[in-house]
């Protein structure tokens, strides 16, 4: 008798901390840099969406991005998450109904946001800039790719030049593709065209590339070489934000949910992955509120930009839909959320954020 209830605690313990294989075999986790939550839960602002500083086009923004119910208007900027995420997953951060997501680290702005996404804790000391320096910090990817099961099926797409410092791909031997860089391992013909138009088209963030090249060469590789997790890093919406230009922001934004629905849909025709996937997808920062002028902000001094979102779904996350119990999730609860669902236990030199546990079906 004793043995029969030692058994049960124990597995009820594993299945209570969320450790216990459930269906999900493959994360892709997916960042949109610095997309507030009130446009992922409101829609466009209209006190931005007609000021003609922040758009060239009011009459056309009103018309593509306006309604009067936010309802109606977040479904006109991000139809994949609202017609398909908020059915069949779950979407945290809507602060209007006292449902917060928050940062932990202080500083307020991307590689700070990265890091702590990647590691599960915030890093004041050593992480205090945005500078292209080896993040000394071991991340849940290279946590993972230590893994036998995981071991050489983890790799990361991003937009922005700097993710190779962020994942520390020269020691966790994780393949970064970011920025300007080709796909120059085996590329296929639809590599080998990005390969050359990336270059050819005009951009004016320097270093960080257009996030459709990123997207592609993401999708690419997830078809060739069917990795278990994938990171993909977009960056847009970070870029026209800081240049004051709002319609571009959204638009930006109305792409990229429109690149997700399409990823999602392959997942879902592919055997490998088909019911056996979960998106995770999140920001690093947030953005001003304030005043007129702060949306395009974000930092420590800047009030709303430490205020985040999350949204989740597949096979293993109930279909909770827009989250509207009051609640306070952290930014450092990712990776150990992430880990969980792929029934492993994650631990690092610091005490990461405790599972979401609503999004692991018990």
């Amino acid at each position: 008798m004793k043995k029969v209830l030692l058994t049960f605690l124990t597995i009820f313990c594993l299945v209570f901390n969320g450790f216990s294989q459930g269906k999900t075999e493959n994360i892709i986790l997916i960042t949109f840099d610095g997309l507030r939550w009130q446009e992922v839960f409101g829609g466009a602002e209209r006190r931005l969406l007609t000021h003609s500083q922040f758009v060239k086009d009011t009459a056309a923004a009103l018309n593509m991005y306006w309604a009067s119910s936010p309802e109606v208007r977040r479904e006109k900027l991000l139809p994949f998450f609202w017609n398909v995420i908020a059915k069949q997953g779950q979407l945290y951060g809507n602060r209007a109904h006292n449902n917060y997501v928050n940062v932990t680290n202080n500083m307020w702005f991307s590689y700070p946001g990265y890091n702590e996404i990647l590691t599960g804790f915030a890093d004041d000391e050593q992480i205090k800039s945005n500078d292209a320096i080896n993040n000394p910090n071991t991340t849940i990817l290279e946590f993972l790719n230590t893994q036998k099961k995981f071991n050489n099926h983890v790799a990361a797409f991003t937009s922005w030049e700097t993710f190779p410092w962020i994942i520390n791909s020269t020691r966790s031997g994780i393949p970064v593709n970011a920025g300007y860089m080709r796909q120059n391992n085996m590329p296929n013909e639809r590599e080998k065209l990005m390969n050359e138009i990336m270059f050819q088209l005009p951009n004016e963030s320097g270093g960080t590339r257009l996030d459709a090249f990123t997207f592609h060469y993401a999708f690419e590789y997830l078809k060739k070489n069917k990795p278990k997790v994938l990171f993909i890093s977009f960056d847009e919406t970070d870029h026209f934000a800081h240049a004051g230009e709002y319609d571009k922001y959204l638009n930006s934004a109305k792409v990229t949910d429109n690149l997700l629905q399409q990823l999602w849909q392959w997942i879902q025709s592919t055997p490998e992955y088909k019911d056996k996937t979960t998106l995770i997808i999140t920001t690093d920062h947030g953005r001003g509120q304030q005043q007129m002028e702060d949306w395009k902000h974000h930092g420590r001094k800047m009030e709303n930009a430490d205020e985040i979102w999350f949204a989740f779904m597949g096979p293993d996350t109930p279909a909770l839909g827009e989250v509207k119990t009051a609640q306070q999730l952290y930014q450092n609860q990712v990776a150990a959320t992430l880990a969980a669902l792929l029934g492993v236990e994650y631990k690092n030199v610091k005490k990461t954020g405790d599972i979401i546990l609503p999004v692991i079906r018990k």
